[in-house]
């Protein structure tokens, strides 16, 4: 575990979201001025070989990283691409029912689900009331 690794965990398991490889650079720059992306992208392929951190190659074009390499689930933003974790424990029972409807040995599943994080659907009500679809009420921010 080299010093530039140990940085790069360090800053992964400190977001709140599950960052791109690029927004992982950004964070680890802040530490490590000189570092440069082809080394992230090495380096977080170690730590994922590793079992430290694991790839989450959801529906969007970009790989996400995540410290939590527990079994869980994540939703993931139509619009942004923002992926985070859901408050869930993972359902066993659907690998056990699946089992039975097809021909497949399942080892396992994953769950994403798809919606609008609470920033794009500021936006969006934002944006339909400027095209006075909705209303908004300027001081609340509420829908009238």
């Amino acid at each position: 575990m080299t010093r530039q690794r140990r940085v790069i965990l360090e800053e992964i398991r400190k977001l709140d979201c599950h960052p791109t490889a690029d927004e992982v650079y950004e964070a680890v720059r802040k530490r490590l001025p000189r570092i440069s992306m082809s080394t992230i992208y090495r380096d977080l392929e170690a730590l994922c070989d590793w079992g430290k951190i694991q790839v989450l190659e959801v529906g969007c074009s970009k790989k996400h990283f995540d410290a939590d390499t527990k079994d869980h689930y994540h939703v993931r933003c139509a619009r942004c691409g923002r992926v985070e974790n859901l408050p869930v424990q993972p359902f066993s029972y659907l690998e056990r029912a699946f089992r039975d409807l097809c021909d497949y040995e399942v080892i396992g599943h994953r769950l994403e689900l798809l919606g609008l994080c609470p920033a794009c659907q500021k936006a969006k009500e934002y944006r339909e009331a400027a095209e006075g679809i909705i209303d908004i009420d300027e001081v609340s921010g509420e829908e009238v």
